[in-house]
């Protein structure tokens, strides 16, 4: 039992990704980002799909991989404040359904790209390293692991 918390989660960041609805809201936004960016009137096919994978990647690696700690009062005496979200999801388990949900759209994103960008060798090399950005992150074998000191505390 939590004294003086409204949730019974010890870390509410924990079980984000496995709230009801949430996977259709990630879909929907992308979705959504992608339509905005496609109304904008000078800018070609391969270049919005870029655009989308670009910005997904971004906001998915500052949201997951940058900001630390929780927005929530938690009784863990302050265990999880150098933890970043993705170290904090399903408890720290690896190869969980979130995170192999958060590990494939990206790459399911960058199919839909490359597919649509025809290969393009500009486009490729920037989703490539896009995808790159946040696929590595996700490895077990980074798990903790602040690549020179970046974000350590």
């Amino acid at each position: 039992m939590n004294v003086g918390v409204a949730h019974s989660e010890v870390n509410p960041n924990t079980r984000v990704m496995n709230s009801r609805g949430i996977w259709l809201a990630y879909a929907i936004s992308v979705g959504v980002l992608h339509i905005v960016l496609l109304s904008i009137p000078f800018f070609s096919i391969p270049v919005v799909w870029t655009l989308t994978n670009v910005i997904h990647n971004l906001v998915m690696y500052l949201l997951l991989h940058t900001v630390k700690g929780t927005p929530f009062e938690t009784p863990d005496q302050g265990k999880d404040r150098l933890l970043t979200h993705w170290e904090q999801i399903d408890y720290g388990t690896q190869c969980t359904s979130s995170r192999k949900f958060l590990s494939i759209s990206p790459v399911v994103l960058y199919l839909l790209t490359s597919f649509y960008t025809k290969y393009d060798p500009a486009h490729f090399v920037i989703n490539t390293a896009s995808l790159l950005s946040v696929l590595l992150p996700k490895l077990p074998q980074f798990h903790g692991v602040r690549v020179f000191g970046i974000n350590k505390y």
